[in-house]
């Protein structure tokens, strides 16, 4: 846990990811990869890491941060390959990225850090890039529930939002009845809008529309796999029970949480 140990464990992982994509001594599936192929990777252990912190299982948070340090690693070696970037110049770029970000530590400005000024910032660095738009720089592949939010912030940062939530509640509504009456090419797009509308009106009570889907899931997720055990116990197959004796179990591991 030494901080001195850190460079050279750095430069060791870089080393064998060098060795790894060796186009004559490496290992034949790193070679073949490349960044496509990898992305799905990368995506995969962030919510791994995510996975392990909801579990608070600090064990499990190390391998998995070592993991996704091990893509931001392979991709910086296959840029290198092709001339683009070098891990240095990535570590450079969010270290830059970050002191900029921050003036009222490493510049001249005093006082907190606000929301609003942070976004300012970001905006400031958006439009370096040439990017126009209040929506650019929203990646493609967010989940789905976390891009409508962001999408839907930045939208409101510069005027398009509604002036309380009887306008979206009210959407809500509409974008429902919507949904009832789509002929099926349309279902998909029509239920679309009922999530979108759903995650404003979410945002609006200062709730993360990801966070507490996956709270829900977890919620929903638990008490099934209790009503299946519960089930089991009593010598009964859930599977094949009436949907009113599943609800009896439904409503029962209810109130084993309330007692819990």
């Amino acid at each position: 846990m030494s901080q001195p140990d850190t460079p050279p464990q750095i430069d060791r992982l870089l080393t064998i990811m060098a060795r790894l994509r060796d186009p004559e001594r490496g290992c034949e599936w790193d070679t073949a990869q490349s960044f496509e192929t990898i992305a799905p990777y990368t995506i995969e252990e962030a919510y791994e890491v995510a996975d392990a912190i909801e579990r608070k299982d600090m064990s499990d948070l190390k391998s998995e941060l070592g993991d996704l340090l091990l893509q931001v690693v392979f991709h910086a070696q296959m840029a290198s390959e092709a001339g683009h970037f070098s891990f240095e110049d990535v570590a450079r770029s969010i270290s830059d990225k970050m002191e900029s970000r921050h003036p009222h530590i490493f510049g001249s400005e005093s006082g907190m850090m606000t929301g609003e000024r942070w976004e300012d910032i970001k905006a400031s660095e958006r439009a370096e890039t040439g990017e126009t738009s209040a929506l650019d720089g929203v990646a493609n592949a967010l989940p789905a529930l976390m891009r409508s939010e962001k999408l839907q912030k930045r939208a409101a940062r510069v005027g398009f939002e509604w002036d309380d939530l009887k306008g979206p509640k009210a959407k809500l509504a509409e974008e429902l009845e919507e949904l009832e009456a789509a002929d099926a090419p349309d279902k998909l797009m029509e239920a679309g809008d009922v999530l979108f509308v759903a995650v404003n009106i979410v945002r609006r009570y200062g709730v993360d529309a990801e966070e507490a889907l996956r709270a829900s899931n977890s919620k929903f997720e638990s008490r099934f796999r209790m009503m299946e055990e519960m089930a089991s116990t009593d010598g009964h197959d859930f599977a094949e029970l009436s949907l009113d004796r599943q609800e009896a179990y439904w409503k029962k591991v209810k109130e084993t949480e309330k007692v819990i």
